[in-house]
């Protein structure tokens, strides 16, 4: 990939929020539904090479979800929220903040992200 090729994308950070600190480990039948949906709707994103990465953190305030999106424009990733069936159900919220810069080292290919 050369460096043009390499601007026209930018990073995203897309912080999910629970209804409260105690989720997900008092999920609703109706919320883990949706959560379920919203995993696979990031399957997905990750197919399509828009989601970078995706998963949990284990906040001691409270377990919120992280995603890493790789767009075009904020347009798109605005899109992205707009369909996450985590934020159209009502059960959670999204924060969606650009990543002003950074450095990363490449995943071997034979290895995987833990989950």
């Amino acid at each position: 990939m050369t460096t043009e090729q390499a601007t026209d994308r930018q990073l995203y950070v897309y912080r999910l929020t629970g209804p409260r600190p105690t989720f997900p480990q008092d999920m609703t039948p109706a919320e883990a539904d949706a959560m379920q949906r919203h995993t696979d709707y990031w399957l997905e994103l990750l197919d399509q090479g828009t989601a970078v990465f995706f998963g949990p953190v284990g906040d001691p305030a409270g377990v919120w979800g992280l995603g890493i999106l790789e767009a075009g424009s904020p347009e798109e990733v605005d899109a992205v929220r707009a369909d996450d069936p985590a934020v159209t159900s009502g059960t959670a919220t999204a924060e969606v903040m650009p990543v002003l810069g950074g450095y990363a080292r490449p995943l071997p290919a034979d290895r995987t992200p833990p989950g």
